[in-house]
């Protein structure tokens, strides 16, 4: 089976094109270039390959690859091994939900915008708050956005990160911030969590928004959600919480506690893990700040014979509107992964988000309790949590996870990789862990124990 090159012109074809822009033949479109970067010889290239050739190279590439679909996972710090229904990827892959781009006209796109509007819905719902937009690029993004809202609103420029949030979104709000000149500090407690004692020392008038991560980044539940949040209100601030929608199952709501903005990653929701990407955000916010809000947001309407439609109503982002006028430049809504979000919260349902975190919850903390039986293993934060946490382990964290990883294990995430302030293992539990892959990872971990060494 041979390969042919595609050429979609004829000789004659060119012949007329060279000619129309008046040049005589190809090599003069090139004169610009210099000729000591000029390649006058083929590319270094390997032998043409067949489809099939190709087809099986890339599978033996891939076959490399190591993940949750080959290795029992303790992996999180933020992107989660659940499960995702077969219903979520039968939706997805239709034709004309996967190939569907943004939907600038509505009467072209109404299966679009009413998943996304659906989609807007179950956020505002999980969350209590009264609006939510079309989506964002990752958890990371929207908290930078949020502060992006947070300075638009207060005209303020320092953000202060109560708690430990996740240090990776906190190197995004420092990067896409920084062109309006926005300082963050971190207001963080021995153990990682927030403390509103240490914050209120640090609170004055020109804070924009304080941002909390609940759970924390380590797994921890924040105990003292609303007293973070009447500080924050008290000194004229935002309160920005940063929260796992599958802990929403059984965790109070961020409306109910008081919250201005909440933003978060939705990978959990329906979205495998994709070696990283891509995933989704989720924002929503207090009706007050609705035109503030980035991207856009699709509503319900009726057209002149009163008939149900779906439209884009706001849009802030400054390829549509004034420029000096737009409140970002977030481009475009994750749509795709939007539509799996919103199939797998649709199939979940409120019971089932709810039994989701119990599920999790109840895992967590039976591999929790097992590993702190074990020698020169202890929980490092000995606080609440609900399906992640943080463990000091005998030997360095990294030896134990690159181990693992010949032993059949995606056994943690090292904090150290990430730069967060307090070291060890961070170890996440699903629901798709079984008590037996439990057992023999205690098993797997106790060697450490008996040799002090890997």
């Amino acid at each position: 089976m041979g390969i042919h090159p595609f050429l979609p012109l004829t000789e004659e074809e060119r012949r007329q094109m060279l000619q129309s822009i008046g040049v005589l033949e190809e090599e003069e479109l090139f004169r610009g270039i210099p000729e000591q970067l000029r390649l006058r010889e083929p590319l270094p290239l390997p032998p043409q390959l067949s489809e099939w050739e190709a087809y099986e190279y890339m599978r033996r590439l891939a076959a490399c690859n190591g993940g949750a679909h080959t290795h029992v996972c303790f992996m999180g710090a933020g992107a989660y091994d659940h499960y995702v229904p077969a219903v979520v990827d039968w939706i997805i892959k239709r034709s004309e939900f996967q190939t569907a781009y943004t939907p600038y006209q509505a009467e072209v796109s109404q299966g679009t915008l009413q998943s996304i509007y659906e989609f807007q819905s179950m956020v505002c719902q999980l969350t209590a708050m009264d609006v939510a937009n079309a989506s964002l690029y990752d958890g990371a993004s929207a908290v930078a956005e949020a502060c992006m809202v947070a300075f638009a609103a207060t005209q303020r420029r320092r953000v202060l990160f109560a708690g430990t949030v996740h240090p990776h979104y906190r190197q995004v709000v420092r990067t896409v911030c920084s062109g309006r000149q926005l300082l963050c500090e971190e207001v963080i407690s021995p153990d990682g969590t927030a403390s509103p004692d240490l914050l209120a020392e640090r609170l004055a008038e020109d804070v924009a928004a304080v941002v909390l991560q609940q759970p924390n980044f380590y797994g921890t539940v924040e105990e003292k959600v609303q007293e973070v949040g009447e500080l924050a209100h008290r000194h004229g601030a935002l309160f920005v919480v940063v929260a796992d929608p599958v802990s929403l199952g059984i965790l109070e709501p961020p409306g109910a506690y008081g919250a201005d903005i909440v933003v978060g990653e939705g990978q959990s929701l329906g979205i495998p893990l994709n070696f990283g990407g891509p995933y989704v955000g989720f924002f929503a916010a207090r009706k007050q700040l609705i035109r503030l809000l980035p991207g856009r947001i699709a509503a319900i309407t009726e057209d002149v014979e009163g008939r149900r439609g779906f439209v884009l109503t706001l849009q802030t982002r400054e390829q549509q509107i004034k420029r000096e006028r737009a409140t970002s430049n977030i481009c475009t809504n994750q749509g795709l992964m939007m539509l799996a979000a919103t199939v797998y919260m649709a199939w979940l349902g409120k019971q089932g988000i709810q039994e989701l975190a119990q599920q999790c919850l109840q895992r967590a903390r039976y591999l929790a309790e097992r590993i702190a039986g074990l020698p020169g293993y202890e929980m490092a934060i000995r606080r609440p949590f609900l399906r992640e946490f943080l463990v000091r382990t005998p030997v360095p964290a990294e030896d134990i996870v690159m181990k693992g990883l010949a032993n059949g294990y995606l056994a943690g995430v090292p904090t150290r990789w990430l730069g967060a302030e307090l070291e060890g293992l961070l170890i996440a539990v699903t629901e798709k862990r079984s008590r037996a892959e439990m057992d023999a990872f205690v098993e797997f971990l106790a060697q450490f124990s008996r040799s002090g060494s890997s």
